[in-house]
């Protein structure tokens, strides 16, 4: 039987073949836990008698979450961390360094054809760059950590073909809202997501991340997208030289293939408190917002960065509305500083945030008040999900959030593009 992506990293990584529906115990490349997450893996590891990780230069540990520390027992797990980093010699990002979904590609610990585990449900944000790659619990974490391996399921894979042009004003965020409408958030429950096509063709790597990031709340297990050369030059730029793609077989058996032609694709909106409750913007504009959030592993790239100084350069935040931009990661906020694009942000009134999770996580930055109404640019938003159940989530691009703050309601970015 001919295989998908997903199936033959899995063969490649367990020495069997292996398709849909088997079962089969893998060697993981990389292993990652942030700071929500390692100190559970930590406890878990030491219960199961772990005394040594077993391939500590293929862990990472990252602190971004709640970074930096907003509390004595946030400050305690970060201690944790480190202590644990440091005695077992693994891979170690601290406050500052960003999250943990942009910082690992930028690092080099990505490339073609891995398997990779992360105690975060965004991992599959690593299929940008042909890398099979599944968010786990804590428990599974602290078992690769112990044993270097870990056993699955091999999943179905749902292919998704992207035809025609991007429209004007419409971007990643925007046909990744429209998929999920599409799919509803349990369409692709334990099934991998191979996204392909013209679409996916013109689109730059920081795209490419934004939709794989996304497919989650599909109920992806993951996404993938074959390689071509942008991920090539983009990989060679983070110095990764072994680059070795995986590509499915042409007959490969899918559970289901989809096509979707975007030349007429409206910005998209997703409205509280659903992921998939996803609507045109024309459907919603006018609503007034309270805050904007530009940031998060969705779009805290810095051609999201980009995207937002273009609008903002010479105008001004709404006076009744407030906005709150963090660059994913060091090298993001540095590159940004060197364009002037933090200097446009702080012109325009808006307040910049040290590289991580930020408002995303709703433990310590940006929390809203009851009532309020936010535009993000974060994946989710979930009652909740910012740290106030009373408030409202609206999920945009950071086109559709940057032209909203200005006017203080949500607003078509094609008026300003």
């Amino acid at each position: 039987m001919k295989q998908t992506i997903a199936e033959k990293i899995l063969s490649d990584h367990s020495g069997k073949r292996v398709t849909a529906g088997d079962i089969c115990i893998a060697e993981i490349d990389l292993v990652m836990a942030q700071d929500g997450t390692a100190p559970l893996a930590i406890k878990a590891f030491e219960e199961m008698g772990g005394k040594k990780v077993s391939h500590p230069e293929r862990a990472v540990f990252v602190i971004d979450h709640n970074s930096p520390s907003p509390s004595i027992g946030v400050s305690q797990l970060h201690k944790l961390m480190r202590n644990f980093a440091k005695k077992q010699r693994i891979n170690f990002s601290d406050v500052g360094q960003g999250i943990c979904h942009i910082v690992l590609p930028e690092k080099g610990y990505v490339k073609p054809g891995d398997l990779i585990i992360g105690a975060d449900s965004h991992t599959p944000t690593y299929g940008a760059l042909n890398a099979f790659a599944v968010g786990m619990g804590s428990t599974d974490v602290a078992a690769s950590l112990y044993t270097g391996k870990l056993w699955f399921k091999v999943p179905e894979t749902i292919k998704i073909s992207l035809l025609g042009k991007l429209p004007q004003g419409v971007f990643a965020k925007d046909i990744a809202l429209f998929l999920i409408k599409k799919l509803r958030a349990d369409g692709a429950n334990y099934q991998v997501v191979e996204l392909k096509g013209e679409v996916i063709n013109s689109l730059s790597m920081e795209s490419r991340f934004t939709l794989c990031n996304m497919m989650v709340e599909a109920g992806a297990k993951s996404a993938i997208l074959e390689a071509d050369d942008k991920t090539k030059k983009w990989l060679k730029e983070y110095r990764v030289k072994e680059i070795n793609p995986v590509f499915p077989d042409a007959n490969a058996q899918y559970s289901q293939l989809l096509e979707f032609n975007i030349s007429d694709l409206e910005p998209q909106i997703a409205k509280p408190h659903r992921v998939d409750n996803v609507v045109s913007i024309k459907k919603i504009e006018g609503k007034r917002i309270d805050q904007a959030f530009l940031g998060t592993c969705t779009n805290g790239r810095l051609e999201d960065l980009r995207i937002a100084a273009l609008i903002l350069k010479g105008k001004k935040v709404h006076q009744n509305s407030r906005l709150i931009i963090v660059p994913g990661s060091r090298k993001i906020f540095q590159d940004a500083l060197l364009e002037g694009l933090i200097e446009i942000f702080i012109e325009a009134e808006a307040a910049v945030l040290p590289p991580g999770c930020g408002p995303c996580v709703g433990t310590h930055q940006g929390v809203p008040a009851d009532g309020e109404v936010v535009i993000s640019t974060a994946n989710r938003n979930f009652k909740g999900r910012m740290g106030n159940p009373n408030s409202f989530i609206y999920l945009a691009s950071p086109a559709t959030v940057a032209v909203s703050t200005i006017k203080g309601e949500i607003t078509d970015p094609r008026e300003f593009l």
